[in-house]
């Protein structure tokens, strides 16, 4: 019997209520809430970081040139100097990682463990480290010869055969900015004004707000003005290198004047400098480095060898190069028996093409003789592969470390940079060469 006066629906026909989905528990970022964490700059890097390795090279150099410059002196005034040992390695560890403007490396001073390491809570600014990097190319070279005889001490490097090849690096300067002599001399004229009425401006009003700003102008108007005379003091030179009737279109940069349009790898000419690499070719450690406006590897062999002995005390036994290098006078300078140099490079093809180029032509000096009938034999020709399997691979390295245009100007800062490139390189290589050398059986 139903006890209710209407008839009720079965519990399956009533409707159900939506089913209400609870939001999730979620951890989301809270950006704004301070952290205090207690970390040591030591406990950052592993012990076999590369930082570590380049600060114990740099603590072995001997920095007293160095710090005779610094100014700040004990028991007198003047804020304390930042330590030459942190802006080497800072600029070391940078060109190893490929990193070559001094504005990044500051700024990876305060965001990178690696280099936060190396200053050790030295606080560094980008002006500081671009004015350490090109101001010290004497004692970069030095460097970069002691560093090369210490391993030659440790019997890792022997010098018995070194290739030598050209690399040339765009050069900081427009292909605009290449200017005549009327041009230029115009220019000077300009330049001088400016300065002049920059420098009568800031007499008649010292005390304008504006004197900062004018001071600033007039730098820079003074740092043209010696960039277009430096361009004018170029052009006796370029123009000596051209023929008579083309002398009036000889060409310099008003940005930078050492600065020359080359014929680079790729088929363009671009502003340019020639930088010279000599190599061990069995360690591939740079021994020998040169800078020149020179766009021709031509004459550039003689003087590399010469260095080498200059640094060493030792000519190397055997010189690899291109066929550009192969000029006969470079080659009988460094056969003479004080040098006591072996030359391998191509024999170039002679224009008689029934005549044999490995044999010696009528009135060859002895050296260019027997540089012809050596590079005719097999043996001569396995040593010669050596020179790309070098050169090449460090060509490449360097490369691949920045080295694709250079950001300084004129050829003492450009063969700074060069020299920062070589000391990098040799640091790794040196590395791989201890390790290599604990490893091999006794």
């Amino acid at each position: 019997m139903n006890d209710t006066l209407f008839d009720l629906p079965s519990p399956e026909a009533r409707p159900q209520p939506p089913e209400v989905k609870a939001e999730p528990r979620l951890q989301r970022p809270n950006r704004e809430q301070v952290e205090l964490r207690p970390v040591d700059l030591e406990s950052l890097l592993p012990a076999d970081h590369r930082a570590r390795v380049v600060w114990e090279f740099v603590e072995g150099l001997d920095l007293a040139p160095l710090c005779a410059e610094i100014k700040a002196v004990e028991g007198h005034a003047g804020r304390p100097a930042i330590d030459p040992a942190i802006l080497m390695a800072l600029w070391l560890y940078a060109t190893v990682e490929g990193v070559g403007s001094a504005r990044a490396i500051a700024r990876l001073c305060e965001e990178h463990d690696a280099y936060r390491w190396l200053c050790g809570g030295v606080s560094v600014n980008h002006h500081t480290l671009a004015d350490f990097r090109v101001q010290h190319v004497e004692y970069l070279d030095r460097v970069l010869t002691t560093s090369v005889a210490t391993l030659m001490a440790e019997g890792l490097v022997t010098l018995t055969r070194v290739a030598q090849d050209g690399v040339r690096v765009r050069a900081s300067a427009g292909a605009a900015s290449f200017r005549r002599r009327p041009r230029l001399e115009a220019f000077l004229a300009e330049a001088e004004a400016q300065v002049e009425a920059l420098r009568r401006e800031l007499d008649d009003d010292p005390g304008a707000t504006t004197r900062r700003q004018v001071a600033a102008q007039q730098r820079a108007a003074a740092e043209r003005r010696q960039r277009v005379a430096k361009a004018l003091e170029q052009l006796p030179e370029i123009e000596a290198k051209k023929k008579a009737t083309e002398r009036e279109h000889a060409r310099a940069s008003t940005t930078d004047p050492e600065a020359r349009v080359m014929k680079m790898a790729d088929g363009g000419f671009r502003p340019a400098f020639n930088s010279q690499l000599a190599t061990d070719t069995a360690t591939q450690v740079i021994v020998g480095v040169d800078v020149n406006n020179v766009g021709s590897d031509l004459g550039q062999l003689a003087p590399m060898t010469e260095q080498l002995q200059e640094r060493y005390g030792r000519a190397p036994a055997e010189m690899l190069v291109d066929g550009g290098f192969a000029k006969h006078d470079d080659i009988i300078a460094v056969a003479r028996p004080e040098v006591g140099c072996t030359v391998y490079a191509p024999v170039p093809e002679p224009r008689d093409p029934t005549r044999d180029p490995y044999q010696p032509c009528p009135g060859d000096p002895q050296a260019i003789a027997q540089w012809r009938q050596r590079m005719g034999t097999e043996a001569a020709k396995t040593i010669y592969k050596e020179r790309a399997a070098t050169s090449e691979c460090v060509n490449a390295i360097a490369r691949n470390r920045g080295l694709r245009q250079f950001r300084v100007r004129g050829l003492a800062k450009v063969t700074a940079a060069l020299l920062w490139f070589a000391l990098a390189h040799n640091l790794m290589r040196a590395m791989a060469l201890r390790r290599a050398a604990e490893c091999a059986p006794a």
